[in-house]
């Protein structure tokens, strides 16, 4: 730019549907938001939890070799292409997930602790209590500043309440992220809900009224077409490509969305089918990964938290051949073919983590891809599912972070090594400074 004239990064593009109800799309970084002159724009970190449960099929998961010359292994396979920027950890545990005195129930303490590395009071009732998560820490100080200070995003149904294992609220497993020991937040699992708190007017809850806007209203891109051509003039050829290149992407999303939407009208009229939802597990996973992507990319938020599965959870996975339910299979009793087929969805939940993790890669914000301004941190709070292990955790984390991380290694560190060493680091990655994380003894220097 030559001028003084900027667009201000909170720009929106802003239509008007019929009955009077708003559209808003934010609008990805563009150069124009650059005043002439200014000094370099800080670089912005964005960071996803990505959690798989059921445990993991370990010797199919970890690396034999350390370092940064290292043979990725059959389960991770699917992100080999992002080497550079992938850091395998082995060794990490989470003690407070382990019974301490309480006796069974695993599964509900594996997802309670995984961000918060706290021990959850084993009760059916109200009187829950665990500890506040990472994510929420991470939500308070670098979320203030975007519309939405987190997301919390899951792919399974979580309606049910009481007790779900062995005498835990099913709010443990229910979600992987807590405001405060108190406060479970709950995931949404609808795309065409997130869509709308991305993208909404925010004036309306009333369900008849947001129907009425599904059927008669164009869609949302076509409301904000009017001021796209007001902009464009002002923007360079640079600026107006990527402005087509974000609104394709949304426009995509809201298409998928609709169409699965209108096939469920007619293949699927239940009254207790939520809206939405894709039926199968790959274009759920696909679509979300889709607006975490955009919501990044428009610096909607800058924390998330993605919930492939719950604890517990009994998904089954035809289209790669697996009609087993996922838990079951977790108790495979050593059992080779039970094994394989529990490896497969292992290796199939991190081929969808490669789909996320090139969209991150493709999308641009004012530094360059989202993926080297971000940190993904996949993984389970168990380990071998037979035996409900909590230590030597699955743990592998992608992304650039905004240059503080170095990737293309893994890492092995002394076996019980608080999974909140790795949480601390996390957070003093994103300038959020904290002396203790829970049972944390200190960063991982190894990350350096």
């Amino acid at each position: 730019m030559v001028t003084k004239k900027h667009l201000s990064r909170r720009t929106f593009l802003k239509g008007v549907g019929l009955h009077g109800l708003g559209a808003s799309i934010a609008l990805p970084y563009l150069d124009a938001m650059t005043p002439a002159f200014a000094a370099a724009t800080p670089s912005v970190t964005r960071v996803a939890f990505v959690y798989t449960a059921n445990g993991i099929i370990m010797q199919d998961w970890t690396p034999t070799e350390t370092g940064t010359d290292f043979a990725f292994s059959k389960t991770l396979k699917p992100i080999e292409s992002f080497r550079d920027q992938t850091t395998v950890i082995s060794g990490l545990a989470h003690k407070n997930g382990e019974a301490l005195g309480d006796g069974p129930g695993d599964h509900a303490r594996a997802g309670a602790s995984w961000l918060t590395g706290a021990h959850p009071k084993k009760t059916q009732g109200a009187d829950i209590s665990n500890g506040q998560s990472i994510d929420q820490v991470l939500a308070q100080q670098i979320g203030q500043t975007t519309p939405l200070p987190s997301l919390e995003i899951g792919l399974q149904d979580v309606r049910m309440v009481g007790g779900c294992d062995s005498g835990y609220s099913c709010a443990y497993s229910n979600t992987i992220s807590w405001s405060s020991p108190t406060t479970p937040l709950p995931y949404e699992n609808n795309p065409r809900r997130v869509f709308e708190r991305l993208f909404g007017d925010g004036e309306t809850t009333d369900p008849e009224a947001r129907a009425m806007q599904l059927r008669q209203n164009r869609s949302l891109l076509d409301f904000v077409m009017e001021d796209t051509q007001r902009l464009a003039p002002k923007l360079g050829a640079s600026d107006r490509s990527k402005l087509e290149d974000y609104l394709d992407s949304v426009r995509e999303v809201e298409r998928r969305i609709q169409n699965v939407e209108q096939r469920e009208a007619v293949e699927l009229p239940t009254l207790d089918r939520p809206e939405g939802i894709p039926p199968s597990f790959e274009d759920h996973v696909k679509i979300m990964s889709d607006l975490i992507a955009i919501a990044f990319q428009a610096d909607l938020t800058r924390v998330v938290t993605f919930m492939y599965s719950r604890e517990g959870g009994n998904r089954t996975y035809p289209s790669i051949g697996v009609p087993d339910a996922h838990h079951g299979l977790s108790h495979h009793q050593n059992d080779p073919v039970r094994m394989g087929r529990l490896q497969q969805i292992d290796e199939h939940h991190v081929d969808m983590l490669s789909y996320f993790l090139g969209r991150l890669n493709d999308s641009q914000d004012e530094i360059g891809s989202l993926l080297d301004q971000s940190l993904v941190l996949y993984g389970s709070s168990l380990s071998d599912s037979n035996r409900h292990t909590h230590d030597n955790l699955p743990i592998v984390m992608v992304g650039g972070g905004s240059g503080r991380i170095q990737g293309g290694q893994h890492i092995r560190v002394a076996d019980g090594t608080p999974m909140n060493n790795l949480l601390l680091s996390v957070a003093g990655g994103l300038d959020v400074t904290l002396e203790q994380f829970g049972d944390s003894t200190g960063h991982l220097s190894q990350l350096g």
